[in-house]
């Protein structure tokens, strides 16, 4: 109840007090009479404790998949899953720029030398530009 409507239940209270004496009897019996019933009709109070009709933990959120989650704590899983795939897209792609960097050089200097025929026809030769390229 609201302060106001508190305050004018008392003075409603106070006045038919004050003239409970001087009331009809007829009136007395349906004032009983409606006191009764509204008391009939009165909420039960609720229980201040209630047991939980499954086992719950602190900080427990329950499964997953039952209950409907907002978009908001779809992304805050989804979100840090894209960022993991992301990062390792990266990491993979910078390994194979470094690769492809190392081999470049290895042409290069290849490239650069003045080797003869014979040196890219050996097998030893091939061997090791190959063992550097790994």
């Amino acid at each position: 109840m609201t302060p106001q409507e508190l305050n004018f239940a008392y003075k409603v209270r106070s006045a038919l007090n004050e003239n409970l004496d001087n009331l009809p009897a007829s009136t007395a019996e349906r004032l009983a009479l409606a006191r009764k019933s509204a008391l009939t009709r009165k909420k039960k109070d609720s229980p201040l404790r209630r047991l939980a009709a499954r086992g719950v933990f602190a900080g427990q959120v329950g499964n997953f998949f039952d209950q409907p989650l907002p978009w908001v704590g779809r992304m805050g899983i989804l979100l840090p899953i894209i960022v993991l795939v992301a990062g390792l897209m990266g990491i993979y792609q910078c390994a194979q720029q470094e690769r492809i960097r190392e081999i470049a050089e290895i042409d290069a200097l290849v490239l650069s030398d003045e080797l003869p025929l014979n040196a890219y026809l050996d097998h030893g030769f091939n061997a090791y530009l190959s063992k550097r390229a790994e």
